[in-house]
């Protein structure tokens, strides 16, 4: 099984590099029949890792150590669930995933209205970047990262799942990033396409849905991810600005502000080229974000560890970079309306896609610092939260800032609502003169707080005074998503300033006052040989207020089988869309004490909120494109 799951890769590799370069010379020689070739041989090459990836899953769930992905990631008593989400839990397993989805994305693609109606020099173009994307990525998979290698005698038991990794996050949260990431394949291979064979057709529009989705998975993925930091690291935050983190941000404010500029290449037929280039720097930062994860070039919380694909990695970004500014440059320049001044709707786009751009170029140059700094240093040092916290969360609170004026400008110019325009500023003043007379003293947090308020206004009102965006589905989802920003920067303006946190130790019995809450220790359980666990500490926390119970909190603390020189800790929480009670059960002292850190986070679970209504209206956005031929 090793040698056939090894050879369905290698199958693959042959077939699409094969029909990368077909695909090229016929795009070189205008053979468009070559096409038939090219659609059917993207199927028959995707079989192949099909193939391989059921195999793979199979020696998981049949517990196959004599492949060496498998004794790495399972042992025997890992539960069926988290032997599956294995699959995508190791270096290999998740480079197969991401391959995984760019193959069945080419199989779904070739058959939508969209592709079909590409023109077919385009369509030549497109098989050829697409292909060679699969090629490069079954390279890796073949040479540096080969999820076949055999074990030989095969152990009776593997070393198992990091434990850090047995929560519900990890099934969801690692498959939909590398959606996000596969999917942008499509939409990128496509606008170089477009632009090098000179489409007549609207590349924006042909993979509009593409893009929406690619972005909507990502979203999902990074929302998770904080989720399940938040729930899993036990330091009572969402997000540590650590590189892994950082490598799935970076994308997403690429991605987030081309969907941005592409609304103005739709109405405004401008800014083509600019579309290009970002669409193309979308796709080359989500290989950058392997190259962070997985080139060992940057120390992580969670990174799959160094390995041999830094330099292919790298050599790829660099040439598809070359590439995209080759193509943006040297095509053949569009006939492009000018652009409105800054104070129109149109303009506002543009500068918040300016602000993303922003925003991501300051968390990449943050998570290489510790590179860049080795220019000069020998003692290279990484930056830490407060730097991010200083310089991304003003961009945030104008972001914010914008959104609540931007629906109230008219798309050449000029307010088209004054009265709205006056209302929402108004709301805007009286909700920062609230908070901060109320105590939120910190100017930037209260800010943000301000801008989230308004921004609600906001919507509210352009709902109340426009019937036609009632009616409207694309309405729904396009303030939709935003709601569900404004919640979560609503989250983020409480939560991150406001905590309030206490480590302390405890005898059974006694109590410490955290904010408004009462704590009692009131005792400790010890189990041993539980499933996968050898032993366990878990320790009882009852919470009142004002003399009341609030609930009760079950931080433990245990050791799992494989890593018995670790302790892992699972934080108890009284969940509330107020103040959340957030314990973490740091050790256990010789006189019976108990040692915990415990936090009330205010308004955090409306982060959670609000990123799942991004993600969930996000859908309302789709479109059903015609087919060719077909009046709408």
């Amino acid at each position: 099984m090793h040698l056939t799951g090894y050879v369905g890769l290698l199958f693959s590799l042959l077939a699409f590099l094969f029909l990368a370069g077909f695909a090229g010379f016929a795009a070189w020689t205008r053979k468009e029949e070559a096409l038939t070739v090219l659609e059917r041989g993207q199927l028959i090459a995707a079989c192949g890792v099909i193939l391989s990836t059921l195999i793979l899953l199979v020696a998981l769930t049949t517990r196959d150590y004599s492949f060496r992905y498998v004794y790495n990631n399972v042992d025997n008593a890992l539960s069926f669930v988290y032997t599956l989400t294995a699959l995508w839990g190791g270096r290999e397993g998740s480079l197969l995933c991401w391959e995984l989805i760019i193959a069945l994305s080419g199989m779904i693609f070739v058959a939508t209205p969209g592709y079909k109606s590409l023109g077919s020099d385009t369509k030549l173009v497109f098989w050829m970047f697409f292909l060679t994307v699969q090629g490069f990525f079954l390279l890796l998979l073949t040479g540096w990262s080969n999820p076949f290698i055999e074990i030989v005698p095969a152990p009776g038991d593997g070393r198992g799942l990091n434990p850090l990794l047995r929560n519900p996050g990890m099934i969801f949260h690692p498959p939909l990033l590398f959606a996000g990431f596969a999917l942008y394949t499509i939409p990128a291979c496509a606008a170089l396409a477009s632009s090098i064979a000179g489409e007549k057709k609207s590349w924006i529009k042909v993979v509009r849905n593409w893009n929406i989705l690619s972005w909507v998975f990502l979203t999902a993925g990074i929302v998770l991810g904080a989720w399940w930091s938040y729930m899993e690291l036990g330091w009572g935050g969402y997000w540590a600005w650590d590189p892994v983190e950082n490598a799935s941000l970076i994308p997403w404010f690429a991605g987030t502000a081309v969907l941005h500029t592409a609304i103005i290449e739709s109405r405004r037929n401008a800014l083509q080229r600019t579309n290009v280039f970002l669409m193309s720097l979308t796709f080359i930062l989500c290989i950058f974000s392997t190259y962070l994860t997985r080139s060992g070039v940057i120390d992580s919380l969670h990174t799959f560890g160094a390995s041999g694909v830094a330099q292919p990695l790298f050599w790829s970004m660099a040439v598809t970079l070359v590439v995209t500014l080759m193509v943006v440059f040297l095509s053949e320049r569009q006939v492009q309306r000018s652009l409105s001044d800054f104070l129109s709707r149109q303009g506002l786009l543009v500068i918040t896609a300016w602000f993303l751009l922003a925003l991501g170029l300051v968390v990449t140059l943050g998570t290489m610092w510790p590179v860049i700094s080795r220019l000069w240093t020998v003692s290279p040092m990484g930056l830490d939260a407060h730097f991010y916290n200083r310089v991304c969360l003003p961009f945030m609170a104008l972001l914010v800032l914008l959104f609540c004026f931007c629906p109230w400008l008219g798309w050449k110019g000029g307010v088209r609502n004054m009265k709205g325009f006056i209302a929402v500023g108004v709301v805007l003043v009286v909700a920062f003169a609230g908070f901060y007379l109320s105590g939120m003293t910190n100017v930037l947090a209260a800010l943000t707080a301000a801008a989230a308020v308004a921004a609600l206004v906001s919507i509210g009102l352009l709902f109340a005074l426009y019937p036609a965006l009632r009616a409207m589905r694309q309405s729904w989802g396009a303030y939709g998503v935003h709601l569900g920003l404004v919640l979560l920067a609503l989250g983020v303006a409480f939560s991150g300033p406001y905590k309030t946190e206490r480590e302390v130790v405890l005898a059974q019995g006694e109590s410490v006052a955290i904010g408004e809450f009462t704590v009692t220790y009131a005792g400790l359980q010890e189990d041993r040989n539980v499933g996968d666990i050898v032993a366990r500490a878990t320790a009882t926390l009852a919470v009142s207020k004002d003399g009341r119970d609030v609930g009760v909190l079950k931080p433990d603390k245990r050791i799992y089988k494989n890593f018995p020189n670790q302790q892992f800790a699972e934080v108890g929480t009284i969940p509330s869309f107020g103040d959340e009670l957030y314990a973490t059960l740091l050790g256990l002292t010789e006189d019976n004490k108990a040692s915990f850190k415990i936090s009330v986070n205010p308004l955090v679970n409306w982060i959670w909120i609000g990123g799942t209504i991004m993600c969930l209206l996000a859908f309302l956005l789709l479109r059903r494109m015609p087919r060719p031929g077909e009046v709408r």
